[in-house]
Parts: C-alpha cells; structure tokens; sequence
C-alpha cells in the first residue's frame, strides 16, 4: 500500500491556522473527521493527547508527528498540515514546527497499512523533502512529491535487503545489531531505525536493526547474528526481550537518541566502553572490570514507581484539601460529606501512595514476580511510619530479592515455569521482603523518636533557629519520619500552650509543594510536560499543607530538588518564627490563614520561602533537552 492511499487532498491543509499545540491537534483532527476517516472526534483527540503526554512527537528540524492507534478511527488516514510561521510544538530541538503530518491509525489496522503509515516517518528524515514539502504550491504537488520519495524510499529498501542476504562480517568493518521501540509504535520506532542504519553507512559499520512496531517485531535478529555482533544497542522505551543479549556489551537508549544522537550510540557500541550485560538480575561491567554508571537503570525503575504513584497523590491530596472546605480543622463538630472526603484521600489515597510505589520499583526489576513483595515491603514502610523513603528501599529490595531467587531456583525445567512465576518467586520475595524491612523499620522509628525529644530540648533556644531547624525537618523526608517527628513536636507544642513552632512546620510544610509549582510554571524548559501537568496540581497540595506533593519529583531529582526545597522550607520556618506567627490549628494550610496571628506576614513567610525553592530549581536543572532524561 502507497502513503497517498492513506493521504489524500480531503486531508491536506496548506495554511493552517493554528498557533499553539493544541490548535494543532484540533485542527487538524477536525480535518480527518470532515473526510469522514474518524468515527468519534473527542475521543481521537484524546488519544492523541495521550500520546503527547508520553513525549512529544515534535521529532525536530521543523516536523512533528502526531499519532494514535484508538478505536475512534474507522478508516486509518494521514492528515498533512503546513505552518509558514511555524509552531512551538514541545520539539526535541526546541524549535518551531513547520510541518504536521497526522497519523490515524485503526484499533484493528492491519500489517500492511502499519508498515505504510510508518514509513512516512522515516521519508521526512530527509531534509530535501522537507523542503521540497515546505516549497509545494497545491496538494496535488504535495501528494507528488510524496509519491516520488516513497518510490525512492522501497527502492533503497529492496537495495538494503539484498545487502542484508549477503552481508558477510568482513575484516576491519565492525558489525552491531540494534533494537528500536516506542510506545505506539508508529513513528518514532522506524525513524530511530533509520537513523541508525544511515549513521552506521557513514562510519562504515555494518548493522541490522530490529524494530518492534505496532505491526510486531520486524526484521528480527537471529541468533547467529547477536552472537557475531560487537555489541547491542537498544534504543527503545518499551520493554524490550534483553535476555538473548547476555554477555553482550549493551548500550541502552531511548527511542529518542535512535532519531537524534545516532552517532553517539554507534560510537559507544564500537569503542568498547559500553558495559556487559550480564542477563537479568546480573550487573552490568566491562571487561576491563572498570566502573558502571547504573544511574539510569536505577532511575528507569524509580520512575516507574513514580509515575504509578503520583495518582494517588494527586487525587489523594486534593480530596483531603476538599475536605476543608466542609470542616475547619479542629472542630467539634464535622460534616459527614468532609468527613467522607477526608477518609478516602487519607485512610485510601494516601495509604496506599508507598505500597504502590514500591510495588512498582520490584515490578519495574522483576517483573510480575516483584510485584507481590514491593506492595508488602512498602504496606510495612507504610505501618512503620518508614516514610517514602522506607517505600523506595522496600521497591529495590523486592526487586533484587525476586531477582536473586529467579537465578537460585534456575534449575527448575521449563515446562515447570509456570509453577516458578506464580508460586516459588512471590513466596521467597514477600517472606525476605517482609523479613528484612521489619528489621529495617525499626531502627527509623527510634531515629524519629530521638529527633523529637531532641526538639523538645531546643524550646528555650534561638526561635529563628528553631525556626529554620523545623522548616528544614519538614522538607527532608516530605511525610516520612523525619517530618513526622517535626509535626508530631508541634502538636506537643500546640497541647503546651506554645503556638509559634506549628506555625512555622505548616509553613515550611506548604514550600515544597508551592516552590516546585512556581518552578514548573516559571521555568518550563527545565520540566517534562508530564512534570509541568503534575506541577499545577502542587498549587492545591502545597496550599493545603500537604508536602507529598513534592515526592514525585524529590523521587526523579534528588540531587537538585531535596537541597532545594531543605532551603525554601528552612527559609519559610524562621521567617514564621521571626515574624511571631502562631496558629492553634494543626492542619489546614491557607484555608486557616486567618486563624493565624500575625497573618499577613506569614503569608510573606511562605511565599519567600517557595520564591526561594523556584528560583533554586529554576537555575540548577538543566534543561529538558540537555538533561540525563531517566528511562
């Protein structure tokens, strides 16, 4: 099947009229369902922006490709737009795009209208055809020129299939097998391809890609030519069969750096430093037994527990924040539809926050077999009050444990796996799980304890440095048991008739939330789209006082965001105590504001303290585009 059976002049707009990104999406989608190849508009928009929010299909040098395969399309379509004054379409280049090609695909869209849709993606890898696209005077020139590329396009392809039959590992010309992937397996999956395999004609290397696109695995690898092949790359974001590259050196990539950073990944394929894979479970080193960086690895499965997490932090936070606006905190007397509000964030939301998110570290490691320990290792880092901290520990050591016992009980035949997947490997994970993190979780509580008495000891010292001690304790561990022990103390303070310091840990708790907010909104460029939605939810948790807020992004940048909000919160709690601020309720965050003495400049305490955080952030990440993005 040609692309122009899929892209005809019903779907090309010459002059489009949008001027942001969603426009885009708008318009454009509105143009497939005027040619009738959409069977429900919204719901093919939203699949679209589903796919947005994966990352952004704006590929760079002034193309985008917006995708989706969803049920809501009754005949698989392309749309093509142009932009002379182009569009800031969240480009891995950050640079406008000029030309949109949509692609619909059907839910049930068969192999060979696959392979077409996904070979437009690899045409407009050429930066003559873009300007021949760009250059067009009507459809019709557009479908020509097309036409005349993918023509070239089959004809290079029957050319590299031949090469490929008779392709020998030839002396002096180093050989490599790749793997691409991306999550819809459309677009981005076959232009990673392509860039490898051009990359790899110009550093005469000899390579074979396998790609695993919504069509299947294509151009699957054999076993002979793993085994001959110098080393393997991986550039992929979906989970790729890595078990037949054991004891190849392995370079592991996203889908991302195939399209942009082609020679980078072939460079370390062939210069030897690329590290050995040792299989699953095993680690990773050279030959030579230098160093690893197992970063991100470590961040891969950190993020996953992340992303699933941060659902119920969302919903769990504002639901408590809804709450308020039913009972003032410290009431007598509460209404049964806050009482309601409160009991399904807290007790539900919340409660189950750090066993999902050590789950899905242990899954993330182990796969399925993980999952089952994580969830108990992080319900005992939930019940020991071991904080998200205590969760991240019980998701790795699920993980690795499971790992372990995978290796031990490898003796056991293969007609027999079953038994091992659903029995042997959750039985021996959640016990060894279970068993070392109630020996783990102890040690925290008496940490928190002795935090507290020794607070307790600091009431008739300098209060501005009581001040910043509280804030700082507030933002460390961000509900764990260091800020426990900071809320617990203020409480004991409250019961005392001492008001100030719970002014100041409610303070220091809403900064975290309320800078990271500031910072997503100020400073766009250092945040992934994901982390920008994520951040408009953090103006509701961090003035409602909930400092959980934060965790999703203390958990994906440490280095930089818990040193960042340590200071705004220590900022905002001396700035509380200095200014004489006090406050007989316990929760509430600004919706008990004027229960506060002195509230206007406690308000200026808070809001100094998150300016303090956003700026922080603001100059010390690094911009998306440069930054070591974790997969």
């Amino acid at each position: 099947m040609r692309i122009t059976e899929l892209l005809t002049q019903e779907t090309v707009l010459m002059d489009l009229r949008a001027d942001t990104k969603e426009a885009v999406i708008d318009e454009m989608a509105e143009k497939l369902d005027q040619a009738g190849k959409l069977t429900d508009l919204n719901l093919f928009k939203e699949a679209i922006r589903e796919r947005e929010s994966q990352s952004s299909t704006g590929i760079g040098e002034g193309v985008a490709i917006p995708h989706a395969k969803t049920k809501a399309v009754g005949e698989p379509a392309i749309a093509f737009a142009r932009s002379s004054e182009g569009v800031d379409y969240d480009a891995l280049d950050g640079q406008n795009s000029h030309l949109f090609f949509m692609i619909a695909a059907s839910e049930g869209a068969n192999n060979e209208h696959l392979q077409t849709l996904s070979r437009l993606s690899t045409l407009l890898m050429d930066e003559s055809f873009r300007s021949t696209l760009m250059e067009a005077s009507s459809p019709e020139e557009i479908l020509r020129a097309v036409d005349d590329k993918e023509t070239e396009k089959l004809g290079a392809e029957e050319k590299e299939q031949a090469a490929q039959t008779e392709r020998d590992n030839s002396e002096g010309k180093p050989f490599v097998v790749a793997v691409t992937g991306c999550p819809t397996g459309i677009a981005h999956t076959y232009m990673a391809a392509d860039g490898l395999k051009d990359k790899a004609k110009e550093m005469n290397i000899d390579i074979k890609v396998e790609t695993n696109g919504s069509d299947g695995v294509r151009n699957r690898l054999t076993e002979q030519e793993i085994d001959r092949a110098e080393a393997v790359i991986i550039a992929a974001d979906t989970k790729i069969e890595k078990e037949r590259f054991a004891g190849k050196r392995l370079v592991d990539a996203p889908v991302k750096d195939g399209i942009r950073k082609p020679g980078e990944l072939l460079e370390k394929a062939t210069d030897g430093s690329a590290p050995v894979f040792k299989g699953e479970g095993g680690s990773s080193a050279s030959e030579s037994g230098g160093e690893v960086d197992r970063r991100p690895g470590f961040y891969r499965h950190l993020m996953n527990g992340v992303s699933n997490m941060l659902p119920f932090v969302v919903a769990g936070g504002i639901l408590i924040a809804l709450s308020f606006v039913f009972n003032e905190p410290g009431a007598a007397e509460t209404h049964w539809f806050g009482d309601l509000l409160s009991m399904i964030g807290g007790e539900y939301g919340f409660y189950l926050m750090i066993p999902v998110l050590s789950a899905f570290i242990a899954r993330s490691i182990a796969d399925r077999p993980g999952f089952a320990a994580g969830m108990i290792g992080g319900l005992m880092a939930v019940n020991f009050e071991a904080g998200f901290l205590g969760g991240i520990i019980a998701g790795f050591l699920a993980g690795y444990l499971v790992l372990m016992f995978r290796r031990l009980f490898a003796f056991i035949p293969q007609s027999l796996d079953g038994i091992r997947t659903i029995l042997i490997l959750p039985l021996f994970g959640v016990f060894t799980t279970a068993f070392i993190m109630y020996y783990l979780v102890t040690p925290l509580n008496a940490f928190s304890r002795g935090i507290e008495g020794w607070l307790g000891g600091l009431g008739t010292g300098n209060i501005v440095l009581m001040g910043i001690l509280l804030g700082a304790m507030m933002a460390v561990d961000m509900g764990g048991p260091i800020n426990k022990a900071a809320f617990t103390f203020g409480i004991a303070m409250i019961e005392a008739g001492n008001y100030a310091p719970h002014a100041a840990i409610m303070a220091a708790g809403m900064v975290p939330p309320l800078g990271i907010a500031i910072a997503t909104t100020f400073f766009k460029s250092k945040f992934t789209k994901q982390e920008q939605d994520a951040g408009k939810s953090n103006y509701v948790l961090g003035a409602s006082f909930i400092t959980e807020g934060a965790i999703p992004f203390a958990a994906a940048d440490p280095g930089r965001v818990i040193p960042s909000i340590i200071t705004g919160s220590a900022v905002a709690g001396g700035l509380a105590m200095l200014f004489g601020a006090a406050t007989q309720a316990p929760h509430g965050g600004i919706f008990v504001l004027l229960l506060v003495e002195n509230w206007m400049l406690y308000l200026l305490a808070i809001l100094a303290g998150a300016a303090v955080t956003a700026v922080m952030l603001g100059f010390w990440k690094k911009p998306v585009s440069q930054a070591e993005t974790p997969q």
